[in-house]
């Protein structure tokens, strides 16, 4: 079984998959890591023309989602999985940052039972306030708009995933780099070759002297380039 499912509520499941699809994620659910689901909103679309949206009672420019569509979305899931932990975008969440990421992917723990998150992606100028009152996590990744809910989605996906065993490459990839503890940054890094173009390596990470490189990583981790 993976070790955390997703499942993402969408108006736009077509912009996600290319994505979701490539590289490391796709990696993360082919050896069963992640798994990761679409439910179109659509399908849950009220009348002939599958509506999700109206106008905002007491007027206002933009149209804000329904509240039938998107609980009927949400019970889908929940039916088949009752514990599933619902994450909403919106700009009147907690700030994403590494320790949450962290939290939601359950590195910190010893509990190996599968999570599920279902990830609503709104639209439009917003949603209906009481869709509130069934989301578990409200989620802001910053001081700042954006037209829908799949970017945030992505994100919320990637820095989750990449944080569990067998994603990454290395063994200790996701713990030396930039606020893998609080909020450092990693080291600068180099590869091939020594000289480019006048600019090169630090004599010490050519040197081999693995105690000498370890403290100059350590004296330049946590500098801000201006």
């Amino acid at each position: 079984m993976p070790k955390i499912k997703f499942t993402i509520i969408t108006l736009f499941p077509e912009a996600l998959k290319p994505y979701l699809d490539s590289s490391m994620l796709y990696k993360a659910q082919d050896r069963g890591i992640i798994a990761i689901e679409y439910v179109n909103l659509r399908d849950f679309g009220l009348g002939p023309h599958k509506s999700v949206d109206d106008t905002p009672y007491g007027g206002g420019d933009g149209m804000l989602l329904r509240c039938e569509p998107v609980f009927a979305a949400i019970e889908s899931v929940k039916a088949v999985s009752p514990d599933a932990e619902v994450i909403l975008p919106t700009p009147v969440g907690m700030t994403w940052n590494q320790d949450l990421a962290r939290q939601f992917a359950g590195v910190d723990t010893t509990d190996t039972s599968e999570r599920h998150y279902i990830i609503l992606c709104p639209h439009y100028e917003g949603y209906d306030e009481r869709i509130l009152t069934i989301i578990d996590h409200k989620i802001s990744l910053g001081n700042y708009v954006l037209t829908g809910g799949e970017l945030p989605a992505l994100i919320l996906i990637d820095s989750i995933s990449r944080l569990l065993p067998g994603v990454l490459g290395g063994e200790t990839s996701a713990l030396i780099e930039s606020f893998s503890d609080g909020d450092n940054l990693e080291y600068p890094q180099y590869t091939k070759p020594a000289d480019f173009r006048g600019l090169k390596v630090p004599e010490i990470l050519l040197s081999g002297d693995h105690g000498k490189i370890a403290a100059w990583r350590a004296e330049h981790s946590g500098k801000k380039a201006n």
